[in-house]
């Protein structure tokens, strides 16, 4: 039932369905262990998910980051970046018609300082488990989303805040398909 979604109606998410999705991307399971692998357990990447103007019932519009240890979100900056994100993602509009997007960013060093340049590649298949699961999350939910992977790092990281250490992989409009 996996698809890509470009369509989005004008429906608020819900507290409970933006929950699911980060936690199924990267949320605690079992002691220390996350919905998806990771190589050495080094865990380099992190969730990011930009809110817009009414996205999600009873949370403000804003770009908050997903702390898995305590299942929660930290307010990075307040506003609607719906708008700036799609024209980092070249333009890609159907990007601020979702009500959110989860941005998938990753501290290649975490790993690398481990496994040295190979370290890369199991981030890059990292990123691929927690946008998976963050898809058949979005399907069992009714919702929809796509992968984005064009768009310009510079930019991207501009729009969302991203620490200098971090490097955006994927982007992930998610919101009810059309």
């Amino acid at each position: 039932m996996r698809r890509s979604i470009r369509d989005f109606q004008d429906i608020p998410l819900s507290l409970e369905q933006i929950s699911q999705l980060l936690w199924a991307g990267q949320g605690i399971t079992e002691g220390f262990k996350r919905a998806a692998p990771s190589a050495g357990a080094t865990y380099p990447l992190t969730l990011y998910v930009a809110v817009g103007d009414k996205g999600v019932t009873g949370l403000s519009s804003g770009v908050y980051e997903y702390i898995p240890r305590t299942h929660s979100l930290v307010v990075v900056k307040k506003g609607d970046f719906r708008q700036r994100i799609a024209a980092a993602c070249l333009n890609q509009l159907f990007i601020q018609e979702a009500p959110v997007t989860i941005v998938i960013a990753a501290e290649y060093e975490k790993t690398t300082s481990r496994y040295g340049e190979r370290g890369k590649r199991y981030v890059h298949m990292e990123a691929g488990h927690v946008g998976e699961n963050i898809y058949l999350q979005a399907v069992a939910l009714e919702l929809g989303t796509v992968v984005v992977g064009a768009f310009q790092d510079i930019d991207l990281k501009q729009v969302l805040d991203l620490p200098e250490e971090l490097v955006p992989l994927y982007v992930m409009p998610v919101g009810h398909p059309d």
